[in-house]
């Protein structure tokens, strides 16, 4: 979702290598017995997150809000279609409950597509990196400083480069021991680094990231016209019933309608105002979490400015809704073959850009790459 950066030289990707923890087996050793044996990553994962179907599906570990979400649309929904849905079809045009049904849909499908995915989770450093990360450090500053001292120095907190001319500190995760990358950070909910970190949301059950935040946004888009047509058709439903027989008797005749009225009109404004937000964010090329903390504010300095965005509208709500969905960088259904070292570069030559990566890349100069 948000432009890719290269690192020491132009137009060089940089990644993040994906754990992969496979070893080739011995020829006596039959898949069956090997998969009996390993345990899948998903069950060792560290972070604070619940998984089901076999690590299929992802989530936080706090979902009780993400259930009540579920049932508010089910039942909303329910409701219109069970007794608004007849008369109005009837009465006025069999095409209210197809569109309602269309958009129900929709804001399901894309409300689990949210909270069941990866919303672009960080593989934390293995011991082997972490220590190999500090040691280079320590040895960069020993030299900086003429000292040749062989004692433990924490890693600093933060270090700088620039991106389309403008500074962006990294800052170091002690918890995953990894300088985060541009834009991620460190949800303390779920304990994990997170690309295009946005909000946890507990609406959803889940982080939104890079990975997710498509989804997320087209969920509360798509909702925000559910609930407002269904307000609508509920209002119309009542006012259509009170012209026959009486405001208070349309009332009792249809108490299902007050109830969905009454669910849509306090929620309306929230979700609504929630989808302008996020949209306002895309088009500015934003998350949540920058707008926050007020990272490209003028406020900053005149020279202050968000090195993400493309320069106009369309440009960077192509970027954030139909860019290519980049895979998920844990690979949680694989097998744990703990004999295996795990890499630190790609197959490929493609930098690393974790752990591992070299110190002398501090201060580097990172152009984005227009896709």
């Amino acid at each position: 979702m948000s432009p890719g950066g290269g690192v020491g030289g132009p137009m060089k990707d940089c990644e993040y290598s994906q754990i992969s923890t496979h070893s080739s087996s011995s020829p006596m050793e039959s898949p069956h017995m090997k998969k009996s044996i390993s345990k899948r990553k998903w069950e060792v994962f560290p972070g604070r997150n619940k998984f089901f179907c076999n690590g299929r599906i992802m989530m936080a570990r706090q979902t009780g809000v993400f259930y009540l979400t579920f049932v508010l649309i089910l039942v909303t929904s329910g409701l219109f279609f069970a007794f608004d849905c007849p008369y109005l079809s009837e009465k006025i045009t069999p095409a209210i409950p197809v569109v309602g049904a269309i958009l129900f849909f929709f804001v399901m499908g894309t409300l689990l597509r949210t909270s069941f995915s990866d919303p672009g989770v960080l593989p934390r450093a293995t011991p082997e990196e972490a220590a190999d990360l500090e040691r280079q450090i320590g040895n960069t500053e020993d030299i900086a400083n003429g000292s040749s001292t062989g004692g433990y120095r924490p890693p600093p907190r933060t270090k700088e480069i620039i991106i389309n001319g403008q500074a962006v500190k990294l800052k170091y995760c002690f918890t995953c021991k990894i300088f985060r990358p541009p834009r991620a950070s460190h949800c303390s909910l779920c304990d994990n680094c997170v690309e295009r970190f946005d909000h946890h949301c507990p609406w959803v059950g889940n982080c939104v990231g890079k990975r997710n935040y498509r989804f997320f946004y087209m969920f509360i888009l798509s909702l925000s016209f559910l609930t407002v047509f269904i307000f609508a058709f509920v209002i119309t439903h009542i006012i259509h019933r009170a012209q026959k027989t009486g405001f208070l008797t349309a009332l009792k005749d249809s108490p299902a309608s007050v109830l969905e009225a009454v669910v849509c009109f306090f929620s309306v404004w929230s979700i609504v105002g929630l989808s302008g937000f996020h949209t306002y964010l895309i088009s500015s090329n934003q998350t949540t979490n920058e707008d926050i903390k007020g990272s490209w504010s003028n406020k900053r300095g005149k020279e202050n400015f968000n090195p993400y965005s493309y320069g106009n509208i369309c440009a960077n709500c192509c970027s954030a809704l139909c860019g290519p969905l980049s895979p998920s960088l844990i690979d949680r259904r694989g097998f744990i073959q703990p004999d295996t070292p795990q890499p630190a570069t790609s197959s490929n030559g493609i930098t690393m850009y974790g752990a591992t990566q070299s110190q002398s890349n501090m201060g580097t100069e990172v152009r984005l790459t227009r896709w």
